[in-house]
């Protein structure tokens, strides 16, 4: 809180996106993103609409995946975008934006506006979107929550619960998406700008790899390894390379989050092919199922036991029989403590 004073900021509609990242802290450690997850916030500065995309790092290419998935769930483009100086977006020191970004605001039919040094409050909008988006949501979210169902969960608080927000207008009152239904934006392009997405992952077991809620598979001899999944924006493909480069399996895209196994025939045969070479019978059978015979060493000491003729259950002539009746009278005639 300042004592300065604060300019009231115009915002036509469907003149400007506002956008920026949240750090969200202590992700579910089953998401393997370390302690920091990160929401990129895109909000209509006129209505405050506001959409996420959940991501385990903030480079070009996860912005970009972004700024697309979130402009389509904002119902298209408006004329212009804000960011602050983030360096996938411009050179911080100067605020002349990169070469690889100016491409993208091309591709998509829009203005770049950077945030002066020091001048937060100019994208207020998406401000108030991220203390939303951290307090009233990711707070909430449950530990046993997959980054496919949390991504849900996002879209979900919006549509339910951001977008009923009741606001003033110039003719009374009205809910945020009665608001940003009225925007004028613009139809996004019919495919996402190609950026290509590349994250590791481990192989499991049965040879399958785990990306975006579903599972692919991969030849059984890299099982348990660690591999490179690429997906180019909008090939409707993901590629699955080795740590050398070499690209060992291309599978279609699947519906995220729909738990489908995307399996090659080839990879199919090879996986049972090697489990059952496994699992012959010419190997040595497992510990457990091994016949032991008892050893020359246990059967002299099971015969030592047969003959022993030591008598062990006698209790002796002076053995002593407590009567526990006596405590029980006398538990029953106290009426309280000493």
């Amino acid at each position: 809180m300042t004592e300065r004073a604060n300019a009231v900021i115009e915002h036509p509609p469907g003149e400007e996106t506002q956008w920026d990242w949240v750090e969200l802290p202590n992700p579910p450690d089953e998401w393997g993103w370390g302690s920091t997850a990160f929401l990129l916030v895109g909000s209509l500065a006129h209505s405050g609409k506001w959409r996420g995309y959940l991501a385990p790092d903030m480079t070009r290419p996860q912005v970009i995946a972004g700024i697309d998935r979130i402009t389509r769930r904002l119902g298209g483009v408006t004329k212009s975008w804000r960011f602050d100086r983030m360096a996938t977006v411009c050179h911080p020191s100067t605020g002349a934006l990169t070469a690889e970004f100016a491409d993208v605001a091309r591709y998509y039919g829009v203005s770049v506006d950077v945030c002066p040094p020091r001048r937060g409050n100019r994208k207020g909008v998406v401000e108030k979107s991220n203390h939303t988006a951290a307090q009233r949501w990711w707070r909430t979210l449950p530990d046993e929550t997959t980054p496919e169902q949390a991504q849900t969960s996002c879209d979900t608080f919006c549509r339910t619960r951001s977008d009923a927000r009741m606001r003033p207008t110039s003719d009374g009152r009205a809910s945020v998406i009665t608001v940003a239904a009225r925007e004028p934006l613009s139809a996004p392009p019919a495919a996402p700008y190609p950026a290509t997405l590349t994250e590791m992952r481990t192989v499991s077991r049965q040879a399958l790899v785990a990306w975006r809620g579903n599972q692919y598979s991969v030849p059984p001899e890299v099982a348990m390894s660690e591999v490179t999944v690429s997906e180019r924006l909008g090939d409707g493909h993901i590629d699955i390379a080795t740590d050398s480069g070499i690209v060992i399996a291309r599978h279609r895209l699947a519906t995220p989050g729909s738990g489908a196994q995307v399996r090659d025939h080839g990879h199919v045969v090879a996986l049972e092919t090697l489990a059952k070479a496994g699992a012959s019978s010419s190997r040595r059978p497992h510990r457990r199922k091994e016949r032991i015979p008892p050893g020359q060493a246990a059967r002299d000491a099971a015969n030592t036991l047969r003959h022993n003729t030591t008598n062990t259950d006698d209790t002796g002539p002076q053995a002593s029989i407590i009567d526990m009746s006596v405590y029980e009278r006398a538990a029953q005639n106290r009426t309280h403590l000493p």
